[in-house]
């Protein structure tokens, strides 16, 4: 995870002093890229202990495209606690938009619009196995006409597959990054769909590339990335995802084979 480190120096170093949306502070950059070769290993972070478990849940949950926390899927996260109503809803966050984005019809019979949805994530992989040359096979969390109803606006909006030599490719855009206790989570997260992907269409997991608007370093962050960054990082697991088609795929499926982190570091979520 040299690349991760690296991005940490170089906010810490280069940074500027921001305000933001929940009054806690940010030293913060506007435009940064990582790439990871996933044939090198699983990208977890080993500096610290990221729970993957966690990483799972909340990604086959945004596979079935829920939207509650008290779906059988999340209870095993409080991730998206602090988001929810009362009733545990969050809104059309991920999970609605991959698998049921809003899509309206006009009927010239009726005179009338009717509601259906597109499965962007079926879209994609059915385009992959298709069409791999495709340069259009994009996922998008960020529905304008749907923000005001979501608990958090995506922060990872979108990301797109690129296939090449029997590999699969994928980039990330993450239009704002906490780089202490989410981009690790998402790389994870993004890396393991990818894996997931690919072998439902047949092909290799290649790069992962994660492209960042603001990254950002919370100032009550900043003792415990420093902490971290004192430590020396390890060998990085291995990823091994049972052979099941994409849709069927399990929490109990999706196994990770010699990771050995160093302690975990506790950091306060900013609301």
């Amino acid at each position: 995870m040299k690349s991760y480190l690296e991005m940490v120096h170089h906010v810490l170093d280069h940074g500027e002093k921001k305000h933001d949306r929940t009054g806690t502070g940010t030293l913060s950059i506007f435009g940064y890229q990582m790439r990871f070769n996933l044939k090198e290993g699983f990208p977890l972070l080993t500096t610290k202990k990221v729970y993957f478990n966690s990483v799972v849940r909340e990604l086959l949950w945004f596979i079935k495209g829920s939207t509650n926390i008290n779906d059988d899927l999340a209870q095993y996260t409080s991730i998206w606690n602090p988001w929810a109503d009362e009733s545990g809803e969050l809104g059309p966050i991920y999970g609605h938009q991959w698998r049921h984005w809003d899509k309206f019809t006009f009927d010239e019979s009726t005179q009338t619009y009717h509601k259906t949805s597109l499965d962007q994530l079926h879209i994609a992989i059915d385009t992959i196995k298709k069409h791999p040359e495709s340069r259009r096979i994009i996922i998008s969390a960020w529905n304008v006409a749907d923000l005001d109803k979501m608990a958090l606006s995506p922060c990872h909006a979108f990301f797109q597959f690129y296939v090449v030599k029997g590999r699969l490719d994928c980039q990330l855009y993450q239009r704002s990054a906490d780089i202490a206790l989410g981009v690790p989570f998402n790389i994870a997260s993004y890396a393991l769909l990818q894996t997931m992907v690919a072998q439902e269409c047949g092909l290799e997991p290649g790069f992962f590339i994660h492209t960042f608007g603001d990254a950002h370093i919370y100032l009550n962050h900043i003792e415990g990335i420093k902490e971290q960054l004192n430590r020396t990082p390890t060998t990085l697991p291995q990823l091994e995802v049972a052979q099941k088609p994409f849709f069927e795929l399990t929490f109990e499926d999706i196994h990770l084979h010699n990771y050995a982190p160093q302690a975990f570091i506790k950091f306060p979520i900013a609301v």
